[in-house]
């Protein structure tokens, strides 16, 4: 069964192409792909099927599995990040330096589809700060304000 696209969100970016933009890979690449992105109003919209086999549900609650609220909290940085780099930040990688006020409001549970809103309160050369929440079924599950700083890529490459 797949996931439909929710409707007047097409698919923005594939998962082959946010490989290319962020430097995490399984089991860490928690963004499956980009419905919607907008650079002058700071928007971004990811999406990430949470599947039985994702290897956390082995050790968090076996038996009544639970995505942890801080790999939630991840997989909206890594959204904002892909925003970032379509922002024309490029060669630089977004750190995560701050979270404040993070709710977590209902569990994420395999066969949830998260929906990954974040909108950009301020973004420069060397880093901002962001709204983000994710959602399952229209509910809100998570929510925090995400900081992060800009740190050269080439940094991280030897």
């Amino acid at each position: 069964m797949s996931v439909q696209t929710p409707p007047g969100l097409p698919s923005v970016l594939s998962i082959k192409a946010i490989s290319q933009i962020l430097p995490h890979r399984y089991p860490f690449l928690l963004v499956d792909r980009i419905i919607h992105l907008n650079l002058e109003d700071n928007t971004i919209i990811g999406l990430k099927n949470v599947t039985t086999n994702e290897p956390f549900f082995q050790g968090h609650f076996p038996g009544a599995p639970i995505m942890p609220g801080v790999l939630v909290l991840e997989a909206m940085a890594q959204t904002f990040g892909i925003l970032v780099h379509q922002k024309g930040y490029n060669e630089k990688i977004a750190l995560l330096m701050t979270v404040n006020n993070a709710k977590f409001r209902k569990p994420v549970v395999p066969g949830d589809t998260l929906l990954l809103h974040a909108t950009g309160l301020h973004i420069s050369s060397k880093g901002g700060k962001v709204q983000a929440k994710a959602m399952v079924n229209d509910q809100v599950v998570a929510e925090a304000e995400i900081g992060f700083a800009l740190a050269d890529m080439e940094q991280f490459n030897s």
